[in-house]
């Protein structure tokens, strides 16, 4: 009897401090410091697992091998989260699409989500695109669908791509896999290989600073 009194004393101390221990935690998942969020180095909407964030909503893209995860604090608040120069994802789409003109309209989302899962500026893809096209209006763009002026085969000197969007995503690989993986990742260092002109930094330069106000 002595023993079967002694364990549910034990049990019933074991319950109270499993309660004691949750409480410690709701209290800690409280105190939401945006510091606890890390940020893997797609610069997407990825976040790793933290004791202090709930992951709400999950999304998958599977087209561009992308997970968009909106997370919120344990108090409810949304975590912002900045993946280029304190901008959030949603913020440079929505940018890019207010500048973006001709057969560029509207195709902030797929530069923005192509640039990002390649490590790529989407800023300076976008400024490169309008700067090689007039912004989406050169007979090039609108008939070949080169929007980065790129030369090859299919449309006289220039490459030429099925639709838009190839050319778009071709146009940014052909920035990450000719540039920015080879260490290329500024505009004033993609120029000299990117354009003949002297000019061509200082234009991009202004795009860049133009899509972003």
């Amino acid at each position: 009897m002595k023993i079967e009194s002694i364990g549910k004393s034990l049990f019933a101390v074991g319950i109270i401090m499993i309660f004691m221990g949750v409480m410690m935690i709701n209290k800690e998942n409280l105190n939401f410091d945006k510091s606890d969020i890390a940020y893997l180095e797609t610069n997407v909407n990825y976040v790793k697992k933290s004791s202090k964030v709930q992951a709400k909503e999950i999304v998958d893209n599977s087209e561009l091998g992308l997970t968009n995860i909106n997370m919120n604090a344990a108090d409810g608040s949304l975590v912002r989260i900045e993946v280029v120069d304190h901008f959030t994802r949603e913020e440079i789409i929505n940018k890019l699409n207010k500048k973006l003109g001709g057969v560029l309209s509207g195709k902030g989302q797929l530069i923005t989500d192509t640039s990002l899962k390649l490590k790529v500026d989407p800023f300076v893809a976008a400024a490169i695109m309008m700067h090689e096209t007039g912004n989406g209006t050169s007979r090039i763009a609108r008939t070949c669908s080169n929007v980065g002026g790129q030369k090859g085969p299919g449309c006289g000197a220039y490459r030429a791509y099925p639709d838009i969007n190839s050319g778009i995503v071709g146009m940014i690989n052909n920035l990450y896999r000719n540039f920015y993986s080879r260490g290329l990742t500024t505009i004033d260092s993609i120029g000299p290989r990117y354009a003949e002109s002297g000019s061509w930094p200082r234009m991009i330069h202004s795009y860049v600073n133009m899509l972003k106000k």
